[in-house]
């Protein structure tokens, strides 16, 4: 499943709510990526995720895939939608 959102934050996805994302992101066994500025990342990995340069306004594409996809897409969609408030 994917679903693309807007980064809503006025600091983008630096390092609190990458981790914040990566946090929800874990409680998951579906794999989640991230997509943005042409390049795939583990959206379970922090690093992977800050490497991206994400800014205020940026759009990603969330995908995740397993037996749980649909219940981590809801969440960490909400998630980027609340400015990544846990």
């Amino acid at each position: 499943m994917e679903q693309t959102f807007k980064i809503l934050n006025e600091e983008g996805m630096h390092a609190r709510p990458a981790g914040a994302f990566v946090k929800v992101a874990n409680e998951f066994k579906s794999t989640v990526e991230i997509k943005a500025n042409g390049l795939t990342k583990n959206g379970k990995s922090i690093m992977g995720l800050m490497s991206l340069g994400l800014t205020k306004d940026s759009e990603i594409t969330v995908i995740t895939n397993g037996e749980d996809e649909l219940e981590a897409l809801k969440k960490l969609g909400l998630l980027i939608e609340n400015k990544f408030q846990i």
